[in-house]
């Protein structure tokens, strides 16, 4: 037989241990190596194209 509770957890009981999957996080950001801009990890510069330090994407000023 599997164990059961003597008494019923409230709601907010309930509702506290589940609050911290619901928790909102900022991005993550990395400077751009050849611009100085903000820009996601792991990604395309948005403001000029480069990433790891070669042009990947083509932009036009």
């Amino acid at each position: 037989m599997a164990i059961v509770p003597k008494r019923k957890h409230s709601k907010a009981r309930r509702n506290k241990r589940r609050s911290n999957v619901w928790k909102l996080e900022a991005p993550a950001l990395s400077k751009c190596s050849k611009c100085g801009g903000f820009k996601l990890i792991h990604r395309v510069c948005k403001a000029c194209g480069h990433y790891k330090g070669r042009e990947v994407v083509k932009k036009e000023a």
